[in-house]
C-alpha cells in the first residue's frame, strides 16, 4: 500500500560528505523528500545550497552529485545532518519529531583540522545544542537556510551570509 504524502514515517540521514582536510562541516537537519528519492544531499532544483557554495568558493557550479562532492572536499567542507533519524510528514523542518541524533561528537574527534560548524537553517542550530555542548576550539556560525521555502532571503543576501564560513578559511 502507497503512503499517503502527508502520512508521518522515519526518515533517515545520508552518511557524511568528509575527509582528513576538512575544517569546516555545514550541518542540515534532516534530507528533504526529493534528496532522500534522488539519495543525494540538497537535491530539490530549486534548493540553493551547491550554487551558494559555488558562488562562495569560485567554483563552477557542479552539475553531477559526485562532482558535488569532490567540490566539498576541494574546498575543505564536509558535509552531514545533525539528525540521523527523525519521524516527519513531508520536507519542513517544523515536522520533524523525535530525532535521534548523529554522532557529531565522534565527527569533531575523527577530524582534528576541524574549526567551524555551520548551521543550515535555524532547526540544525537548534537540534544541534540540544544534543551537544559548544567546543572551545570550534567557531559556530548560524546560516539562513538554502531551502526553497526560505523565500524571505534573495540569493545575494545569501551569498553573503554564507561567505562568513570561509572567513577563517585561506584558500
Amino acid at each position: 500500500m502507497a503512503q499517503s504524502p502527508s502520512q508521518e514515517t522515519i526518515k533517515t540521514s545520508f552518511d557524511p560528505i568528509s575527509d582528513n582536510h576538512t575544517t569546516i562541516l555545514i550541518l542540515g537537519s534532516l534530507p528533504g523528500d526529493k534528496s532522500i528519492e534522488v539519495g543525494e544531499y540538497y537535491g530539490h532544483p530549486r534548493n540553493r545550497f551547491w550554487k551558494i557554495l559555488s558562488t562562495i568558493t569560485n567554483n563552477p557550479l557542479p552539475l553531477s552529485y559526485p562532482d558535488k562532492k569532490q567540490m566539498l572536499l576541494k574546498t575543505g567542507i564536509g558535509l552531514w545532518d545533525v539528525a540521523h533519524s527523525a519521524k516527519r510528514s513531508g520536507s519542513l523542518d517544523t515536522a520533524i519529531k523525535e530525532e535521534v541524533p548523529n554522532d557529531i561528537q565522534g565527527f569533531i574527534l575523527e577530524h582534528p583540522s576541524l574549526s567551524v560548524i555551520a548551521f543550515n537553517g535555524s532547526k540544525a542550530e537548534k537540534m544541534y545544542f540540544k544534543y551537544f555542548p559548544k567546543n572551545s576550539a570550534i567557531k559556530y556560525i548560524s546560516l539562513p537556510s538554502s531551502s526553497p521555502a526560505n523565500a524571505k532571503f534573495d540569493f545575494e543576501s545569501l551569498c553573503k551570509s554564507w561567505s562568513q564560513i570561509l572567513e577563517t578559511k585561506c584558500y
